[in-house]
Protein backbone atom coordinates (compact mmCIF):
# COMPACT_ATOMS: atom_id res chain seq x y z
CA UNK A 1 0.00 0.00 0.00
CA UNK A 2 3.02 2.26 1.27
CA UNK A 3 4.54 1.39 -2.31
CA UNK A 4 1.48 2.32 -4.25
CA UNK A 5 1.03 5.50 -2.50
CA UNK A 6 4.98 6.66 -3.36
CA UNK A 7 4.50 5.12 -6.77
CA UNK A 8 1.04 7.45 -7.66
CA UNK A 9 2.46 10.63 -5.91
CA UNK A 10 5.49 10.07 -8.49
CA UNK A 11 3.24 9.76 -11.57
CA UNK A 12 1.35 12.34 -10.36
CA UNK A 13 4.03 15.17 -10.07
CA UNK A 14 5.52 13.74 -13.12
CA UNK A 15 1.91 14.65 -14.69
CA UNK A 16 1.95 18.18 -13.41
CA UNK A 17 5.55 19.22 -14.70
CA UNK A 18 4.69 17.61 -17.86
CA UNK A 19 1.67 20.06 -17.74
CA UNK A 20 3.49 22.95 -17.28
CA UNK A 21 5.69 22.63 -19.54
CA UNK A 22 3.66 22.60 -22.55
CA UNK A 23 4.47 20.42 -25.61
CA UNK A 24 7.18 23.30 -27.00
CA UNK A 25 9.38 23.20 -22.90
CA UNK A 26 7.54 26.88 -22.13
CA UNK A 27 5.49 26.93 -19.39
CA UNK A 28 1.67 26.52 -19.75
CA UNK A 29 0.99 27.58 -16.18
CA UNK A 30 2.35 30.63 -15.26
CA UNK A 31 4.13 33.04 -18.02
CA UNK A 32 7.23 34.25 -16.31
CA UNK A 33 8.34 36.82 -19.21
CA UNK A 34 6.02 40.50 -20.51
CA UNK A 35 7.26 41.71 -23.84
CA UNK A 36 9.13 45.16 -23.25
CA UNK A 37 9.52 45.92 -27.17
CA UNK A 38 8.39 44.21 -30.58
CA UNK A 39 8.05 44.60 -33.79
CA UNK A 40 5.61 43.18 -36.45
CA UNK A 41 8.42 41.09 -38.93
CA UNK A 42 7.40 41.33 -43.08
CA UNK A 43 9.30 40.28 -46.49
CA UNK A 44 12.04 42.36 -47.54
CA UNK A 45 11.84 43.59 -50.85
CA UNK A 46 15.06 44.90 -53.18
CA UNK A 47 13.96 48.51 -52.33
CA UNK A 48 14.42 48.15 -48.32
CA UNK A 49 17.53 45.45 -48.65
CA UNK A 50 20.82 47.29 -47.68
CA UNK A 51 23.43 48.42 -50.52
CA UNK A 52 26.00 46.25 -49.26
CA UNK A 53 25.68 42.97 -48.14
CA UNK A 54 24.29 41.90 -44.76
CA UNK A 55 26.59 38.87 -45.25
CA UNK A 56 29.50 38.55 -43.63
CA UNK A 57 28.78 41.69 -41.97
CA UNK A 58 27.76 43.19 -38.42
CA UNK A 59 24.46 44.90 -38.03
CA UNK A 60 23.66 47.61 -35.49
CA UNK A 61 20.14 48.09 -34.56
CA UNK A 62 18.84 50.41 -31.51
CA UNK A 63 15.40 49.96 -29.81
CA UNK A 64 13.43 51.75 -27.49
CA UNK A 65 11.73 49.80 -24.52
CA UNK A 66 8.74 50.33 -22.19
CA UNK A 67 9.06 48.08 -19.28
CA UNK A 68 12.52 46.86 -17.54
CA UNK A 69 14.06 43.98 -15.99
CA UNK A 70 17.12 42.04 -15.07
CA UNK A 71 16.16 38.80 -17.26
CA UNK A 72 15.91 39.00 -20.63
CA UNK A 73 15.05 37.15 -23.64
CA UNK A 74 15.18 38.09 -27.37
CA UNK A 75 13.53 36.70 -30.39
CA UNK A 76 14.30 36.57 -33.89
CA UNK A 77 12.43 36.16 -37.20
CA UNK A 78 13.64 34.64 -40.36
CA UNK A 79 9.62 33.93 -40.94
CA UNK A 80 9.95 35.83 -44.06
CA UNK A 81 12.90 34.41 -45.91
CA UNK A 82 13.56 31.75 -48.36
CA UNK A 83 17.04 30.64 -47.28
CA UNK A 84 18.39 30.36 -43.85
CA UNK A 85 19.89 32.97 -41.89
CA UNK A 86 23.72 32.24 -40.08
CA UNK A 87 24.31 34.32 -37.43
CA UNK A 88 27.74 34.00 -35.49
CA UNK A 89 27.28 36.53 -32.80
CA UNK A 90 25.11 38.47 -31.15
CA UNK A 91 25.35 41.32 -27.91
CA UNK A 92 23.43 43.74 -26.70
CA UNK A 93 24.18 46.90 -24.71
CA UNK A 94 23.08 50.43 -23.52
CA UNK A 95 23.04 52.09 -26.71
CA UNK A 96 24.78 55.87 -26.64
CA UNK A 97 24.84 58.86 -29.38
CA UNK A 98 24.52 57.36 -32.95
CA UNK A 99 26.24 53.82 -33.42
CA UNK A 100 27.97 54.12 -29.88
CA UNK A 101 27.13 51.59 -27.17
CA UNK A 102 28.20 51.32 -23.17
CA UNK A 103 31.24 48.61 -23.48
CA UNK A 104 30.90 48.45 -19.99
CA UNK A 105 27.19 47.14 -20.56
CA UNK A 106 27.67 44.53 -23.33
CA UNK A 107 26.09 40.87 -22.82
CA UNK A 108 26.61 38.29 -25.23
CA UNK A 109 23.55 35.76 -25.93
CA UNK A 110 23.41 32.47 -26.43
CA UNK A 111 20.91 30.06 -28.06
CA UNK A 112 21.01 26.11 -26.50
CA UNK A 113 24.58 27.58 -24.63
CA UNK A 114 26.09 28.65 -28.47
CA UNK A 115 26.92 31.88 -29.54
CA UNK A 116 25.71 30.95 -32.51
CA UNK A 117 22.76 30.30 -34.15
CA UNK A 118 21.25 29.13 -37.64
CA UNK A 119 17.64 30.20 -38.39
CA UNK A 120 15.83 27.73 -40.56
CA UNK A 121 13.01 29.53 -43.45
CA UNK A 122 9.93 30.24 -42.00
CA UNK A 123 10.86 29.83 -38.04
CA UNK A 124 12.15 32.02 -35.31
CA UNK A 125 14.83 31.64 -32.52
CA UNK A 126 14.62 32.55 -28.94
CA UNK A 127 17.50 33.09 -27.01
CA UNK A 128 18.65 31.58 -23.59
CA UNK A 129 17.41 33.82 -20.61
CA UNK A 130 20.07 36.53 -20.42
CA UNK A 131 20.86 38.40 -16.94
CA UNK A 132 20.69 42.67 -17.80
CA UNK A 133 20.25 45.67 -16.40
CA UNK A 134 17.59 46.60 -18.35
CA UNK A 135 15.93 50.36 -17.38
CA UNK A 136 12.61 50.84 -18.47
CA UNK A 137 12.23 53.24 -21.71
CA UNK A 138 15.68 53.08 -22.20
CA UNK A 139 17.52 52.55 -25.36
CA UNK A 140 19.06 49.36 -25.90
CA UNK A 141 21.62 48.54 -28.99
CA UNK A 142 21.20 45.01 -30.44
CA UNK A 143 24.80 44.23 -32.70
CA UNK A 144 23.78 41.10 -34.90
CA UNK A 145 27.62 39.85 -36.60
CA UNK A 146 25.87 37.90 -39.78
CA UNK A 147 27.25 35.10 -41.50
CA UNK A 148 25.37 33.90 -44.53
CA UNK A 149 22.07 35.50 -45.24
CA UNK A 150 18.77 35.55 -47.03
CA UNK A 151 18.33 37.15 -50.49
CA UNK A 152 14.98 38.93 -48.43
CA UNK A 153 15.45 39.11 -45.12
CA UNK A 154 12.93 39.21 -42.57
CA UNK A 155 12.45 42.51 -41.17
CA UNK A 156 10.27 45.53 -40.14
CA UNK A 157 10.33 48.82 -42.99
CA UNK A 158 9.06 51.31 -40.64
CA UNK A 159 11.61 51.46 -37.73
CA UNK A 160 11.83 55.29 -37.76
CA UNK A 161 14.94 54.30 -35.90
CA UNK A 162 18.56 54.47 -37.37
CA UNK A 163 20.47 51.19 -37.82
CA UNK A 164 24.10 50.71 -38.51
CA UNK A 165 26.02 48.54 -40.72
CA UNK A 166 29.60 47.82 -40.17
CA UNK A 167 32.32 45.99 -42.50
CA UNK A 168 33.10 42.84 -41.14
CA UNK A 169 32.78 41.12 -37.88
CA UNK A 170 32.63 43.80 -34.91
CA UNK A 171 33.13 41.90 -31.97
CA UNK A 172 32.38 43.52 -29.02
CA UNK A 173 35.11 45.21 -27.28
CA UNK A 174 35.90 46.61 -31.15
CA UNK A 175 35.72 49.64 -32.55
CA UNK A 176 32.19 50.16 -34.63
CA UNK A 177 33.23 52.08 -37.54
CA UNK A 178 29.67 52.30 -39.50
CA UNK A 179 30.15 51.64 -43.74
CA UNK A 180 26.22 52.42 -44.26
CA UNK A 181 23.44 53.45 -42.33
CA UNK A 182 19.61 52.97 -42.93
CA UNK A 183 16.17 53.42 -41.13
CA UNK A 184 14.87 49.51 -40.73
CA UNK A 185 15.17 46.75 -38.53
CA UNK A 186 16.26 43.57 -39.44
CA UNK A 187 15.87 39.59 -37.61
CA UNK A 188 14.48 41.27 -34.48
CA UNK A 189 11.49 40.27 -33.50
CA UNK A 190 10.57 40.46 -29.41
CA UNK A 191 12.34 41.55 -26.36
CA UNK A 192 10.88 40.49 -23.13
CA UNK A 193 11.45 40.56 -19.66
CA UNK A 194 10.54 38.32 -16.45
CA UNK A 195 8.05 39.90 -14.20
CA UNK A 196 6.28 36.46 -12.68
CA UNK A 197 3.58 37.56 -14.93
CA UNK A 198 2.98 40.70 -12.39
CA UNK A 199 3.57 43.29 -14.64
CA UNK A 200 1.45 42.73 -18.15
CA UNK A 201 1.76 44.27 -21.72
CA UNK A 202 -0.64 46.26 -24.01
CA UNK A 203 -0.53 45.50 -27.53
CA UNK A 204 -1.07 47.68 -30.67
CA UNK A 205 -2.48 46.58 -33.77
CA UNK A 206 -2.36 48.99 -36.42
CA UNK A 207 -0.70 50.50 -39.68
CA UNK A 208 1.20 53.42 -40.64
CA UNK A 209 -0.41 55.93 -38.04
CA UNK A 210 0.33 53.33 -35.57
CA UNK A 211 3.70 52.62 -36.84
CA UNK A 212 4.99 56.06 -36.56
CA UNK A 213 4.98 57.79 -40.68
CA UNK A 214 4.93 61.36 -39.79
CA UNK A 215 6.77 60.82 -36.32
CA UNK A 216 10.43 61.98 -35.74
CA UNK A 217 12.92 59.82 -36.87
CA UNK A 218 14.95 58.26 -33.45
CA UNK A 219 13.07 60.18 -31.17
CA UNK A 220 10.80 57.28 -30.26
CA UNK A 221 7.58 59.67 -30.63
CA UNK A 222 5.12 57.44 -32.12
CA UNK A 223 2.09 56.96 -30.62
CA UNK A 224 2.28 53.90 -28.43
CA UNK A 225 6.17 55.20 -27.49
CA UNK A 226 3.99 58.34 -26.05
CA UNK A 227 1.62 56.09 -24.56
CA UNK A 228 4.24 54.01 -22.79
CA UNK A 229 6.03 57.11 -20.97
CA UNK A 230 2.57 57.73 -19.56
CA UNK A 231 1.98 53.76 -18.19
CA UNK A 232 4.02 51.26 -16.14
CA UNK A 233 3.33 47.71 -18.47
CA UNK A 234 4.96 46.74 -21.64
CA UNK A 235 3.45 48.36 -24.23
CA UNK A 236 3.93 46.62 -28.12
CA UNK A 237 4.13 48.11 -31.25
CA UNK A 238 2.65 46.27 -33.96
CA UNK A 239 1.68 48.62 -36.94
CA UNK A 240 2.60 48.36 -40.48
CA UNK A 241 2.79 50.94 -42.67
CA UNK A 242 0.37 50.54 -45.31
CA UNK A 243 -1.22 48.19 -43.75
CA UNK A 244 -5.34 46.48 -44.41
CA UNK A 245 -7.17 44.17 -42.05
CA UNK A 246 -9.10 42.39 -44.65
CA UNK A 247 -7.34 42.21 -48.07
CA UNK A 248 -4.35 44.14 -49.83
CA UNK A 249 -2.30 46.92 -48.77
CA UNK A 250 1.67 46.06 -48.07
CA UNK A 251 2.72 42.92 -45.49
CA UNK A 252 0.28 40.54 -44.86
CA UNK A 253 -3.21 41.84 -43.75
CA UNK A 254 -4.28 42.08 -39.93
CA UNK A 255 -6.50 38.83 -40.29
CA UNK A 256 -3.40 36.83 -41.32
CA UNK A 257 -0.87 37.81 -38.90
CA UNK A 258 -3.12 38.48 -35.90
CA UNK A 259 -2.18 35.02 -34.84
CA UNK A 260 1.94 35.60 -34.97
CA UNK A 261 2.13 39.72 -34.47
CA UNK A 262 -0.72 39.52 -31.46
CA UNK A 263 -1.20 36.18 -29.71
CA UNK A 264 2.30 35.80 -30.49
CA UNK A 265 3.17 37.93 -27.62
CA UNK A 266 4.26 37.79 -24.39
CA UNK A 267 1.64 38.53 -21.38
CA UNK A 268 -0.84 40.61 -22.72
CA UNK A 269 -3.93 41.29 -21.26
CA UNK A 270 -5.07 43.91 -23.21
CA UNK A 271 -5.30 44.39 -26.89
CA UNK A 272 -6.21 48.42 -28.84
CA UNK A 273 -7.28 47.19 -32.52
CA UNK A 274 -6.86 51.22 -34.57
CA UNK A 275 -6.86 49.86 -38.28
CA UNK A 276 -9.21 50.48 -41.31
CA UNK A 277 -8.39 53.61 -42.47
CA UNK A 278 -6.22 51.54 -45.24
CA UNK A 279 -8.98 49.23 -46.20
CA UNK A 280 -11.43 52.00 -46.50
CA UNK A 281 -9.32 54.64 -48.62
CA UNK A 282 -7.99 51.85 -51.22
CA UNK A 283 -11.70 50.41 -51.83
CA UNK A 284 -13.46 50.86 -54.83
CA UNK A 285 -16.45 49.89 -52.68
CA UNK A 286 -16.31 51.56 -49.90
CA UNK A 287 -19.68 50.34 -48.65
CA UNK A 288 -18.52 46.48 -48.53
CA UNK A 289 -15.49 47.59 -47.04
CA UNK A 290 -17.32 48.84 -43.88
CA UNK A 291 -19.54 45.92 -43.50
CA UNK A 292 -16.52 43.26 -43.76
CA UNK A 293 -14.26 45.62 -41.54
CA UNK A 294 -17.33 45.41 -38.95
CA UNK A 295 -17.18 41.55 -39.56
CA UNK A 296 -13.43 41.25 -39.49
CA UNK A 297 -13.12 43.24 -36.03
CA UNK A 298 -15.95 40.76 -34.39
CA UNK A 299 -13.42 37.93 -35.76
CA UNK A 300 -10.40 39.65 -34.09
CA UNK A 301 -12.02 40.26 -30.67
CA UNK A 302 -13.25 36.84 -30.37
CA UNK A 303 -9.88 35.58 -31.20
CA UNK A 304 -8.29 37.26 -28.32
CA UNK A 305 -10.77 36.73 -25.75
CA UNK A 306 -10.20 33.45 -26.43
CA UNK A 307 -6.56 33.28 -26.32
CA UNK A 308 -6.87 34.87 -22.82
CA UNK A 309 -6.84 38.65 -23.92
CA UNK A 310 -8.99 40.12 -20.92
CA UNK A 311 -9.91 43.56 -22.44
CA UNK A 312 -9.61 44.48 -26.21
CA UNK A 313 -10.20 48.09 -27.25
CA UNK A 314 -11.72 49.48 -30.27
CA UNK A 315 -9.73 52.89 -31.66
CA UNK A 316 -12.21 54.90 -33.94
CA UNK A 317 -10.23 55.91 -37.35
CA UNK A 318 -9.01 59.15 -37.66
CA UNK A 319 -9.97 61.95 -40.48
CA UNK A 320 -8.48 62.08 -44.08
CA UNK A 321 -9.95 64.42 -46.03
CA UNK A 322 -7.51 66.68 -47.92
CA UNK A 323 -5.76 63.22 -48.37
CA UNK A 324 -5.78 61.96 -52.42
CA UNK A 325 -8.09 59.06 -51.48
CA UNK A 326 -11.19 61.35 -49.57
CA UNK A 327 -14.29 61.03 -51.34
CA UNK A 328 -17.97 61.73 -49.69
CA UNK A 329 -17.93 57.91 -50.08
CA UNK A 330 -15.05 57.10 -48.33
CA UNK A 331 -15.80 59.03 -45.60
CA UNK A 332 -19.20 57.75 -45.37
CA UNK A 333 -17.87 54.78 -44.63
CA UNK A 334 -15.58 55.86 -42.67
CA UNK A 335 -18.35 57.35 -40.73
CA UNK A 336 -19.99 53.54 -40.41
CA UNK A 337 -17.12 52.11 -39.04
CA UNK A 338 -16.29 54.11 -36.00
CA UNK A 339 -20.12 54.72 -35.34
CA UNK A 340 -20.20 50.57 -34.98
CA UNK A 341 -16.87 51.17 -32.83
CA UNK A 342 -18.81 53.51 -30.55
CA UNK A 343 -22.23 51.43 -30.10
CA UNK A 344 -21.87 48.18 -31.23
CA UNK A 345 -21.24 47.33 -27.50
CA UNK A 346 -18.18 44.32 -29.03
CA UNK A 347 -15.58 46.37 -27.37
CA UNK A 348 -14.27 47.01 -23.64
CA UNK A 349 -14.06 50.32 -24.07
CA UNK A 350 -13.61 52.96 -26.96
CA UNK A 351 -10.62 54.74 -27.45
CA UNK A 352 -11.42 58.02 -29.60
CA UNK A 353 -8.82 59.03 -31.44
CA UNK A 354 -11.43 60.23 -34.48
CA UNK A 355 -13.37 62.70 -31.92
CA UNK A 356 -9.72 63.73 -30.32
CA UNK A 357 -7.54 65.10 -33.32
CA UNK A 358 -10.69 66.45 -35.73
CA UNK A 359 -11.13 69.84 -36.74
CA UNK A 360 -14.24 71.10 -34.40
CA UNK A 361 -15.23 72.95 -37.28
CA UNK A 362 -15.12 70.47 -40.36
CA UNK A 363 -15.04 66.95 -38.18
CA UNK A 364 -13.86 65.30 -41.91
CA UNK A 365 -11.07 66.64 -41.39
CA UNK A 366 -8.29 66.62 -39.08
CA UNK A 367 -6.86 69.59 -36.99
CA UNK A 368 -4.21 71.48 -39.57
CA UNK A 369 -1.60 71.84 -36.08
CA UNK A 370 -1.70 67.90 -35.16
CA UNK A 371 -1.71 66.73 -39.37
CA UNK A 372 1.22 65.89 -41.17
CA UNK A 373 -0.52 65.00 -44.66
CA UNK A 374 -4.10 65.29 -43.99
CA UNK A 375 -3.68 61.30 -43.02
CA UNK A 376 -1.22 60.99 -40.71
CA UNK A 377 -0.44 63.10 -37.56
CA UNK A 378 2.72 65.06 -36.63
CA UNK A 379 4.94 64.42 -33.68
CA UNK A 380 1.97 66.86 -31.79
CA UNK A 381 -0.54 64.80 -32.83
CA UNK A 382 1.01 61.53 -31.66
CA UNK A 383 2.07 62.90 -28.52
CA UNK A 384 -1.68 64.50 -27.66
CA UNK A 385 -2.64 60.66 -28.68
CA UNK A 386 -0.59 58.87 -26.65
CA UNK A 387 -1.08 60.76 -23.63
CA UNK A 388 -4.85 60.05 -24.18
CA UNK A 389 -4.44 56.75 -24.97
CA UNK A 390 -2.46 56.48 -21.87
CA UNK A 391 -5.56 58.67 -19.77
CA UNK A 392 -7.87 56.17 -21.02
CA UNK A 393 -6.18 53.18 -20.10
CA UNK A 394 -5.83 54.41 -16.31
CA UNK A 395 -9.25 54.62 -16.07
CA UNK A 396 -10.01 51.23 -17.03
CA UNK A 397 -7.64 49.36 -14.41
Amino acid sequence: MKKCTILCAVMMAATMSLSAQGVNGQSSMVNDFTGTWAAAAEWTGRGDMPRMSLAGNTLREIIQVSIGGEELQLQLSNEFSKEPVEIKSIYVADALDSCDIDRKTVKELKFGGQKSVTIAPGETAMSDNFAYKLKPRQRLAVTICYGEVPVNMTSHRGSRTTSFIATGQIAAKKKFETAEKLDHWYSIAQLNVRTDGQVKAVAVLGNSITDGRGSTTNLQNRWPDQMAANLDCGVLNLGIGGNCVVRGGLSEPAMKRFDRDILGQKNVDRLIIFQGTNDIGTSPHAENTAKELKEAYKTLIKKAREAGIKKVYGATITAFKGNGWYSPYHEAARQDVNEWIRTSGEFDGVIDFDELTRDPSDREKLKKELSEDWLHLNAEGYRVMGEYAAEFLKTKQ
